[in-house]
């Protein structure tokens, strides 16, 4: 598996191939106030996205070993409002949450900064939904681009979060505001259980 920045970047030069007319703006269906699709099946982006509730930042995050980067990569990770009220009730995600995660440049020296990392150029994001109506597997990923298509329910995004994600195939292990209360509310998918429950295992094993 890629890390996240290199399976979006690829992605994202596929979603801005394509544009958006204003014919298809005006049959778009919308599913929601932040979940809105054009005729023909793909994303509206949602622009709004930064005042919604944010979730978390990752910084130069890899989900295989890989040699240490060159230059440092942020990604953060925001939901709309609605889905992150129902989450804190239930400890789970409702139909049509929306998760955007935009990933930016690390950059150490600049104006007074002299130690430390911040972030400046965006590189590229992505858009997750849930929406168990049109999707096979009740989630769908959008990379990049105003108007993304969604990618397959084989791809490797898919995959990934169905195998390690701690709730509803979401990355809520990365999520410090809402993993008290998935833990609380006993939501946690069984997979992640038993991949946290051998991971002390797996570290022995690499000291050996």
């Amino acid at each position: 598996m890629q890390s996240r920045v290199r399976i979006f970047s690829a992605a994202l030069a596929i979603a801005l191939a394509g544009g958006l007319t204003a014919a298809a703006v005006s049959r778009a269906a919308p599913a929601s106030p932040n979940l809105v699709y054009t005729a023909d099946g793909k994303l509206v982006f949602p622009k709004d996205y930064r005042t919604w509730v944010y979730l978390s930042t990752g910084m130069d995050m890899a989900y295989v070993e890989g040699p240490p980067r060159t230059e440092h990569i942020f990604d953060s990770v925001f939901v709309n409002p609605e889905a992150y009220a129902a989450f804190q009730k239930t400890g789970t995600w409702p139909d049509k949450t929306v998760m955007v995660l935009e990933v930016r440049k690390g950059q150490g020296r600049g104006s007074i900064n002299k130690s430390g990392v911040f972030q400046t150029d965006q590189l590229g994001r992505e858009v997750h939904v849930k929406d168990v109506a049109r999707f096979k597997s009740g989630w769908a990923f959008f990379p990049g681009g105003d108007n993304p298509t969604a990618l397959p329910q084989t791809s490797q995004c898919n995959v990934c979060h169905e195998q390690h994600g701690a709730v509803d195939t979401t990355f809520v292990q990365f999520y410090p505001t809402l993993l008290p209360t998935a833990l609380e509310k006993k939501t946690m998918s069984a997979a992640y259980l038993a991949e946290e429950a051998a991971a002390p295992d797996k570290a022995k094993d690499e000291k050996r």
